[in-house]
């Protein structure tokens, strides 16, 4: 293609193009990208704006920093609390196609599941930079411009979301926001911070080393600064942390984090090239002689700027006593997480981290904004206190909010409604019910789904374990220098005795405890029910552990032994759904010492933590139960819960069933379009997405292979290899059968298998 033009006086107008959409969202990080496939795969069709050339946001190979929400390192009490959904499935993927952490296959699976949605048209490298509005309160367009193919895009659709970070689609249109932390008294937050510490938190670069083998030379830049003169802390600098374990490099919170950014980058590369410097070339760390510097960001990771107001705004009282909202779609249980606005150039702490018990709900009233009546707000910009924001901004919660403004949208679309009429007109059940069947667990909400065949069916299992204990699988000793304690979901009635054999290595006493959490569906061991001392002799004994204790309803209880180095305790590989050991140990990357003791007047719990090991550690303790329990009930199947909260929610066959199974039973042929199953691909499991490493690439209790049967005994689908949580299974046209067979392999000989839900739908 040639062109010639000759010199035009007036100038030349850019070239445009038209997008028309149901939905147009700004931003391509986690929120945005979850948000936009949540709504495309419901048939909205969806225009994604990113202002970058890879998607992800912090999470991406220009940032680097993991994804985490919840589960928290697994170092907080919130038990299979990983989030569900888009985020889920996306986490399951990296951790298979990419459990060494490398950044860059995270931003081709991004990618790569936005381009497999043909609803979404992503615009990389366009920043979107003017809003149009047809009255003071609606938004009719977003003017974008891309930078790598000079097209000015105008972005028309009748709802729009802010997953900006910087919230500039919010800002532009003139919508409600804050900077900067509250006051105390405006919404009687006492860990509200004052000016001494700051009311913003900073940015973070980070950077990558490597061995090479050979000695490397580093001649620092001009603007390398002396760490040794100008960072207090510099001494906690070492060679072998690198990436975002460095994450407490942090600048910038005394400045205007959104207009000040690139003055900010400028400061954090001065302190990063510094950082090397003194690394390479101070002469106390002999082993980094042969090692050179592979990656420095050339985008700084944000934490803050603006937060825009909802119709409701959540407070550290929200947090901490974990208080309901009807209108709860998604839930965060991050530490109330602030930063000294100082950052790397104070004397302070570099964050303070207070838990709650629990997780916590997130209304859907957060999730728009208050006055512009057509924007969802996403990610880190969404209406809440700067105390609550500490734990609501990190990604999977983020990603998680960004889901339910997906669906929302989708709902909007179907209704012709704007966001906050949704809640005005009463459909945020069927927001809830929605969010539910594509697995985004909501806290203590649950909602049948009318056109979910199961309801109607009977459901036979080919075998139940009935719990009587567990199998002695490559039994390991391991001594009590750590409280431990066995995780139990026992059911309503007569709590059952135990057995444990365990050994002592000189006359001692072993304190055994039954505790339980003070709150539905929590894992804070925080009420003492009873406990036993034991007399031991040195050597192997067998206990008998009787509770005379009756539950009035189904919860999980922690069979606790108390540390004392001189006792051993069993443990097996046996593993299975919905129990596991815990132990009251520390974990300082979330600043848990074992035990929550924060100063008065800071309207935080004091608590224990009493957290799982990671694998390839994590073995139960090998105990047995006087009676069979009946905890893995095939009913679970359809109660509408994917996930252990005072029970264990699951199906889990016998493991000696040779081919466990579930059969679905109608009273008359059904015309069958699509069955879902969910898996058990442990919730508990954080699965940081870049840096750190997983000691496998599927999850130990998930089903691998399965097949369907229909009522004539045919093979209607089979599946191998499988490692999703999810798998929505879609006939061609439809199968008419009176009854379904879902036959599976246990996922090995130490895990059973097991089955969370099963969803059918009828052609229509």
């Amino acid at each position: 293609m040639k062109f010639r033009e000759e010199f035009v006086a007036a100038g030349r107008n850019k070239y445009v193009e038209v997008l028309k959409a149901d939905l147009v969202i700004t931003g391509g990080g986690l929120s945005g990208v979850c948000a936009a496939i949540t709504a495309a795969r419901k048939g909205s069709k969806v225009v994604l704006v990113q202002d970058r050339p890879v998607l992800g946001g912090n999470a991406s190979s220009e940032i680097r920093l993991w994804i985490l929400g919840a589960t928290s390192h697994m170092g907080n009490n919130n038990r299979w609390s990983r989030e569900g959904g888009v985020v889920d499935e996306l986490l399951v993927e990296n951790t298979y196609r990419n459990p060494e952490g490398n950044p860059v296959i995270l931003d081709m699976i991004l990618l790569d599941k936005v381009a497999q949605e043909p609803n979404i048209s992503l615009l990389l490298n366009t920043m979107v930079y003017e809003v149009e509005k047809d009255g003071p309160d609606h938004i009719s367009a977003l003017k974008a411009f891309c930078s790598q193919n000079s097209i000015e895009y105008q972005l028309q659709a009748p709802l729009f979301c802010d997953a900006s970070g910087d919230g500039i689609v919010g800002f532009l249109a003139g919508a409600a926001f804050r900077m900067g932390a509250e006051s105390k008294e405006e919404f009687g937050e006492l860990m509200a911070p004052g000016a001494v510490y700051g009311e913003l938190l900073g940015h973070s670069l980070y950077f990558y080393s490597k061995d090479v083998g050979k000695p490397v030379k580093f001649i620092p830049p001009s603007f390398a600064m002396d760490v040794t003169k100008e960072i207090p802390r510099f001494r906690n600098f070492n060679a072998k942390e690198f990436g975002c374990k460095l994450w407490w490099v942090e600048h910038g919170g005394r400045m205007d984090t959104v207009h000040d950014s690139e003055k900010i980058k400028w400061d954090l590369w001065k302190i990063v090239y510094g950082v090397w410097d003194y690394i390479k070339n101070s002469g106390n760390f002999p082993e980094a002689d042969t090692m050179t510097l592979e990656w420095v960001g050339a985008i700084p990771g944000k934490r803050e700027s603006r937060r825009f107001e909802g119709d409701y705004m959540l407070t550290q009282q929200d947090l901490v006593e974990q208080r309901k909202h009807e209108d709860a779609v998604a839930y965060g249980g991050w530490s109330i997480d602030l930063h000294p606005a100082d950052g790397v150039f104070g004397e302070n702490n570099a964050c303070d981290q207070w838990h709650s018990k629990g997780v916590f709900q997130i209304p859907y009233r957060c999730l728009y904004s208050r006055n512009i009546k057509n924007l969802f707000l996403a990610g880190r910009i969404i209406s809440v206190s700067h105390v609550a924001f500490g734990a609501t901004r990190v990604m999977a919660t983020s990603a998680y909010v960004g889901e339910a403004v997906g669906m929302a949208a989708v709902l909007c679309r179907q209704f012709e409604l704007n966001p906050a009429a949704l809640l005005q007109e009463k459909k945020i059940d069927t927001l809830q019910r929605e969010l539910i069947k594509i697995g985004h667990y909501i806290p203590h909400i649950k909602q049948a789904d009318p056109l979910d065949l199961m309801q109607q069916a009977s459901i036979n299992a080919s075998s139940v374990w009935e719990f009587n204990g567990f199998d002695a699988i490559d039994v390991q000793w391991k001594p009590l220098f750590i409280a431990a304690a066995q995780l139990l979901p026992i059911p309503s009635g007569r709590c059952p005795s135990f057995k444990i054999t365990v050994k002592a290595t000189r006359n001692t006493t072993l304190v055994v405890e039954l505790r339980k959490s003070s709150r539905i569906g929590n894992f804070t061991p925080d009420m003492l029910l009873t406990s036993q001392t034991f007399d031991l002799n040195e050597g192997e004994q067998l206990l008998e552990l009787t509770f005379d204790l009756t539950l009035v309803d189904p919860t999980y209880v922690f069979l606790v032994f108390k540390d004392n180095p001189n006792i051993l305790l069993p443990y097996t590989e046996q593993r299975a759904t919905g129990l596991v050991a815990v132990f009251n140990g520390v974990n300082k990357a979330v600043s848990n010492y074992g035990k929550q003791i924060p100063p008065l007047n800071m309207g935080v719990d004091t608590f224990e933590f009493w957290c799982p090991a990671r694998r390839p550690e994590g073995q139960n303790i090998l105990l047995s139960v006087s009676k069979g329990l009946h905890i893995f009930d095939p009913r679970f199947l359809i109660n509408g819960v994917d996930r252990p909260t005072v029970r264990s929610n699951a199906w889990v066959a016998d493991p000696t069933d040779p081919n466990p199974s579930i059969e679905i039973v109608w009273n008359k042929k059904q015309r069958i379009s699509k069955l879902v199953l969910f898996f058990d691909t442990d919730f508990d499991h954080p699965m940081e997405s870049v840096l750190m490493t997983h000691p496998e690439r599927v999850m130990p209790f998930c089903v691998r292979a399965y097949k369907i049967l229909d009522d004539k005994g045919n093979t209607i689908y089979e599946k191998q290899d499988n490692f999703q949580t999810i798998n929505a299974i879609l006939f061609d046209g439809f199968v008419e059968t009176e009854k379904l067979i879902v036959s599976m392999a246990h996922p090995s000989n130490n895990v059973p298998a097991a089955l969370f839900g099963i969803r059918c739908y009828a052609q229509r």
